[in-house]
């Protein structure tokens, strides 16, 4: 019997179909192809490049830590607790890790067409070198090859980090984190390479269970008393100012809604004092969560800190997965938006500021030509930010250029970001994002409406000059 033949990419995958087009992309996208990346919205550990850790096994770097393959899997009838996701009430849990990789192999077909599919096959061919696609035939064989591969000193994180040629990454932090990991990264003299985001949403929405331990860590990290309204926005600059001091380029927003209608200085005061006392309602929460926004678009004029806002989104959608076993485990859902109503008293007070950028995202798509192309196709501070969760795949992203471009161009975008807590599929997403706006750019140059000495040029600012200005230091402009 012949040896199966090993497993390979083919090159021209998710570039367009039509002969034309495609000679065309292929000659853009191998101008963009090598180019460092610059992953400045994602949720990657920082801890795990301080302490530069290895990953163990398969079951630990693609399974458990990846919200997409999860919710998948479980769509397919696998609960939470077969994919080694412990129950909180102290109930079976697998904790065999060659188990928990069989189940995701024999599930394989599960991933067909969609962009985790796509990321796998890039992370196990390209990255890791593995011979065959998962299947439960060769479940075992796969995970035995992978845990000889990742005990080797070059796939540890920071030397994968070197050859993925990350020029910067951004990871998402808690208002209140003393960046201890951070720290430690700048010492071993990582410091412009890993930056933190400032996160503020538990301190914004005083309808939260956690709201009110929230403020008292607020409090003890910033070093100031946090009774009142005026006291929590000096404490927020307090810690704005710790966060620029140690690389931060951007604050970061995941409210439910995009409001930004501001409250009178002695209404704030009430809801605050109010919420000191127990949770606020709903609608006084959400009045409340809106008027900080405001606040922050305010507080991003006096320290340079971009503003990055991604509204939409039904948090744990399912309250028996959130009860069993936590939140943030593949059921958040998204929703509709407005941004045009919704945005207008922040846009009316700093839009035009040239000390302001807002970096908008969104998982509401039909927002894209109706909304947000015009917003950011006429106010200077507004840029588009890339298709973001769910709409990070190849149709996804395809319909982001056909719905936006007309509209707001390529210039007042932010260039793509991975918005990923696995940390292997960082070149994955970043090549996929290449290769469908070579084959945009591709459909303009085959139509005589762009040079393609223009399309290249564009394929490479969408690549990296576009990320870096929007993401620049404060203080060092856009």
């Amino acid at each position: 019997m012949s040896e199966h033949p090993r497993w390979t990419l083919d090159p021209d995958r998710a570039l367009p179909a039509e002969p034309t087009r495609r000679a065309i992309a292929r000659e853009i996208h191998g101008r963009t192809a090598d180019l460092p990346i610059v992953s400045m919205h994602g949720h990657v550990d920082a801890g795990t490049l301080a302490r530069d850790e290895a990953f163990g096994d398969a079951a630990e770097l693609f399974v458990i830590p990846d919200h997409y393959l999860l919710r998948m899997l479980v769509s397919q009838g696998v609960p939470h607790h077969e994919l080694g996701i412990p129950p909180r009430d102290g109930g079976p849990v697998q904790h065999d890790r060659r188990e928990i990789w069989r189940r995701f192999c024999e599930h394989w077909r599960a991933f067909r067409g969609t962009p985790t599919r796509y990321w796998l096959e890039h992370e196990l061919v390209e990255v890791f070198g593995v011979s065959r696609a998962p299947s439960a035939a060769t479940a075992d064989l796969l995970y035995d090859e992978l845990l000889e591969t990742l005990a080797r000193p070059e796939f540890r994180i920071r030397a994968l980090f070197e050859r993925f040629g990350i020029e910067v990454l951004g990871t998402t932090d808690s208002a209140t984190s003393a960046l201890a990991d951070h720290a430690t990264l700048r010492r071993d003299g990582w410091g412009d390479r890993v930056v933190p985001t400032f996160r503020p949403d538990v301190l914004f929405h005083p309808d939260g269970a956690g709201w009110r331990a929230a403020i008292d860590e607020l409090s003890a990290a910033s070093g100031v008393e946090v009774g009142d309204q005026a006291g929590f926005l000096e404490a927020l600059r307090e810690r704005r100012r710790y966060f620029v001091a140690a690389g931060a380029r951007a604050t970061d927003h995941g409210h439910r809604t995009p409001d930004t209608t501001p409250l009178p200085a002695e209404e704030a005061q009430r809801l605050f004092a109010a919420a000191l006392r127990g949770p606020l309602g709903v609608r006084e929460a959400e009045a409340y969560a809106a008027h900080m926004l405001f606040e922050s678009a305010r507080m991003s004029l006096e320290d340079g800190l971009v503003m990055q806002l991604h509204p939409g989104v039904v948090r744990d959608h399912s309250a028996q997965v959130a009860g069993r076993y936590g939140s943030d485990l593949g059921f958040d859902i998204p929703r509709g938006v407005e941004f045009t109503r919704a945005l207008r008293p922040l846009l009316d007070a700093v839009g035009h500021d040239p000390r302001f950028r807002l970096i908008l995202f969104t998982v509401d798509e039909t927002a894209y030509s109706r909304e947000l192309a015009p917003l950011a196709g006429a106010y200077p501070s507004v840029l588009l930010g890339a298709p973001w969760w769910f709409l990070d795949a190849p149709g996804g992203l395809a319909r982001f250029r056909e719905l936006t471009t007309e509209t707001a161009g390529f210039y007042n975008t932010s260039g793509f970001v991975d918005d990923t807590r696995a940390f292997a599929s960082i070149p994955a997403r970043h090549d996929l994002a290449r290769r469908i706006d070579a084959g945009y750019l591709a459909k303009l140059v085959a139509e005589h409406r762009l040079g393609l000495d223009e399309a290249i040029e564009t394929a490479i600012d969408l690549t990296v000059t576009l990320p870096r200005a929007a993401y620049a230091r404060p203080g060092d402009g856009g």
